[in-house]
């Protein structure tokens, strides 16, 4: 007999699933028990029961045992070892699934509790990089200017500031238990069901959440990212249900894309169409849903490691550009702040906290004030000469201008766009836009600020 033993992870549990749903008639002796990754909950209650059981034998005997679920595949009737729960012996050549503690080695204790968050970086503690901290802040005031693209050299602080900006969103009104955050008061940005419940004349639950940062890994699959076959369901009602993918976590929400240059093409397709319609369709194994996927794309990369995709690259908003910082004292006061945080992350927290605080609260506002801002026509009609001069392809630089401005001056406390919120933002979503000339000898964001003090008769 045949024994392998592996830890479930997407990868395996793919194969588990394709497995069950795609076999024409399983044998009927054939016994699954699905185990779930983080927690190693059974679906069958007895299993769940004697789970348990030994879950808290375990705790009595071994309080510094380190577990975690995993599974082992075996071929033919294999007597169960002590600790283990097994199916009813099989006949040979029939699969079984069984579920194994997994012990630690080392035998000691886990020290994070279940639920507790990584410590983060504070977004108000990052020192320099203004550039790229008012493009994060600006698309979280208004989600509609499409997103920020962050490149620069490696070390400097892209990926940390990026995973900052979490712990300054704000909260926002969704309908209770939808997998899809849909908004009780916008029919744009609500599931299906949602709005046949709504029609129906139900009145909806309403509740509240943080806006969600999901992270998107370049080893992801498409039906992890897209949505695909609802597993639990499959094994315990025999049904095809829809399972959400990250794109619907990420609905009404940001996404973001780490080394978004080195991104498979596949994925690269995917996020395109859901850039372009806001709403994301999945056909699988007979079943044909939609569901909004309106998020705001975050990436970022080094350009050394290879160009992004010319598609995806005009899909973001705006574009970042950043350096090494060369200041050797601001280089010193960099070290000692990340220095400090390692040492306590959470008494630097609490130092930062009404930093942190305050910076919420003007987000916040600035997304009240928004829709009161108003843009003059003949900065407008300025904004759009810049374009033409510049060449840019199609309008989408025009919006994508226009929208960041007004939400520079509402993030500022003004309910009137001024020529130094333009100033500030053009060069972050034009920079992108130009047409690439290798023989130019001046940045692209140079070649914007040139311009616009050519049509804004600015010294």
């Amino acid at each position: 007999h045949i024994g392998v033993t592996f830890v479930v992870t997407p990868a395996s549990s793919e194969i588990l699933q394709r497995y069950v749903l795609l076999r024409p008639r399983p044998h009927p002796q054939l016994q699954l028990l699905y185990i779930r990754k983080l927690q190693g909950d059974f679906l069958d209650s007895r299993t769940s029961m004697a789970l348990a059981q030994q879950r808290a034998a375990r705790a009595a005997t071994a309080k510094n045992a380190a577990v975690r679920p995993c599974i082992r595949l075996m071929m033919g009737p294999v007597r169960c070892p002590r600790n283990t729960l097994a199916a009813a012996p099989l006949s040979r050549r029939h699969l079984r699934v069984q579920a194994v503690a997994a012990v630690a080695e080392n035998g000691t204790a886990v020290q994070a509790a279940e639920g507790q968050a990584r410590p983060i970086f504070p977004f108000t503690a990052v020192i320099g990089q203004e550039e790229m901290k008012l493009a994060l802040i600006l698309n979280v005031i208004d989600p509609k200017i499409g997103g920020v693209m962050i490149m620069g050299d490696r070390g400097t602080g892209k990926t940390t500031t990026i995973r900052a900006l979490a712990d300054l969103l704000p909260q926002v009104p969704v309908v209770a238990k939808d997998p899809f955050n849909s908004d009780p008061f916008d029919a744009e940005l609500m599931s299906e069901e949602v709005r046949q419940r709504l029609k129906a004349g139900e009145e909806l639950p309403v509740g509240s959440m943080k806006i969600p940062m999901v992270d998107l890994p370049l080893g992801a699959t498409e039906d992890r990212v897209c949505g695909t076959i609802d597993i639990e369901k499959a094994l315990t009602e025999g049904v095809k249900a829809f399972e959400p993918g990250l794109l619907a976590k990420a609905n009404r929400g940001i996404l973001y894309v780490d080394e978004v240059n080195l991104l498979d093409d596949h994925l690269v397709d995917v996020l395109l169409d859901s850039a372009a319609s806001g709403w994301n369709t999945v056909e699988r194994e007979g079943i044909s849903i939609s569901h909004p996927a309106r998020f705001i794309l975050v990436g970022s990369g080094n350009p050394e490691e290879g160009e992004l995709r010319p598609q995806l690259l005009d899909r973001f908003g705006m574009h970042a550009q950043i350096g090494t910082v060369r200041d050797p004292e601001l280089r010193v006061q960099i070290v000692s702040e990340r220095s400090t945080f390692d040492e306590n992350p959470a008494d630097f927290h609490k130092k930062c906290a009404e930093k942190q605080k305050a910076l919420t609260q003007r987000i916040v506002d600035a997304r009240t004030r928004l829709k009161t801002v108003a843009i003059a026509y003949d900065f407008r009609v300025k904004i759009s000469a810049i374009c033409s001069e510049l060449n840019v392809d199609g309008i989408r630089g025009d919006i994508v201008t226009n929208r960041a401005a007004k939400a520079l001056a509402s993030f500022e406390g003004r309910d009137e766009v001024a020529v130094e919120d333009i100033y500030r933002v053009i060069p972050l979503c034009l920079r992108h836009r130009l047409r690439k000339d290798p023989m130019a000898d001046i940045d692209n964001g140079d070649r914007v600020r040139q311009v616009f003090k050519q049509i804004f008769a600015m010294e």
